[in-house]
């Protein structure tokens, strides 16, 4: 039985010369972290079956997907369950390299830990060739990205660690719009699990890119189905960020979020959402902490209950 299991849904492999290479790179460096990490790749689109052949990775095609055509991540994260028997899950996104220390931390958090979320920030960088992945290709990547690479805001995490119990129930989201990744967050603090930011442990490289293979080559929340995508998920309450993790993992231990005003007054704010299970105290909440949305949700209330456009 493999320890980890990556599993990720990539884009068509022909209609973008460097998706092509960027993705390749990222899954290949998937197969180089050990044998106790399978990788498992998810969905029909163009040249999937020949990579997984050549890669010597597991496929399915079958996956629920939208009306746009878009993976769901609940058929995503079932069917990762189905066909695979690894205690830990990690979804990733197909365009980022991971390094053995991701498997690492991971095994260590599994073993200290039953029930928890492992997310982190990114680091930016540009690579437009194929990665040759010889034995010393893990110090080479991460010396390049020393050099090129730029951390990533706390906007958003490009991989997902959890055990394979977590996220049974998960709302009709969809992969690669905004939206979904702020719903993990806020489901496992929830429902009180570790919510534990790796950032300073584990190291992932997302190969820049741009939106092409996306409806007029639009950035993903900027398309309609990444609101669809919120609603789906609660709505802006369940927007939550990296900054909404409650513990970090340094030097191989977990430990607790360093306590500032910042974190505090955001802890206020969130109270209601992950503590008493409550939208309606958390609107009220959410609306003291940002009185302009509020404000603008009070003017759209009377305007529909009346009938009349009220001009500021």
């Amino acid at each position: 039985m493999t320890k980890v299991t990556i599993f990720t849904s990539p884009k068509p492999f022909t209609k973008n010369p460097h998706i092509n290479i960027i993705q390749r790179n990222a899954i290949e460096s998937w197969t180089h972290l050990g044998e106790d990490v399978e990788v498992l790749i998810i969905g029909d689109e163009e040249g999937m079956e020949e990579i997984a052949a050549e890669l010597h990775i597991k496929h399915v095609k079958d996956v629920r997907c939208n009306k746009h055509g878009t993976p769901m991540i609940p058929s995503l994260f079932n069917i990762a369950r189905e066909t695979t028997d690894s205690p830990i899950m990690a979804f990733a996104n197909a365009d980022v390299i991971i390094t053995r220390a991701m498997i690492d931390s991971a095994i260590s958090i599994n073993e200290q830990e039953e029930d928890y979320l492992l997310v982190g920030q990114r680091y930016d960088i540009g690579i437009t060739k194929p990665i040759l992945f010889d034995e010393d290709w893990q110090e080479n990547i991460l010396a390049l990205n020393q050099t090129i690479g730029h951390l990533h805001g706390t906007a958003g995490s490009d991989y997902f660690i959890f055990p394979r119990h977590c996220f049974v129930d998960v709302p009709d989201l969809v992969i690669g719009r905004a939206g979904w990744d702020n719903w993990m967050v806020f489901e496992a603090r929830r429902r009180g699990w570790k919510t534990i930011d790796c950032t300073e442990s584990i190291t992932i490289m997302h190969q820049n890119h741009d939106y092409s293979h996306l409806p007029g080559g639009q950035v993903h929340y900027r398309l309609p189905e990444s609101n669809e995508n919120v609603q789906a998920a609660g709505g802006f309450l369940t927007v939550f960020t990296l900054m909404d993790a409650d513990y970090l993992f340094i030097d191989g231990k977990i430990v607790k979020q360093k306590a500032t005003w910042t974190r505090f007054w955001r802890g206020v704010e969130i109270y209601p959402m992950v503590k008493l299970n409550s939208k309606e105290i958390g609107k009220v909440f959410f609306y003291i902490f940002h009185p302009r949305r509020g404000w603008q949700a009070l003017v759209g209330w009377i305007e529909r209950i009346f009938g009349k456009t009220i001009s500021e």
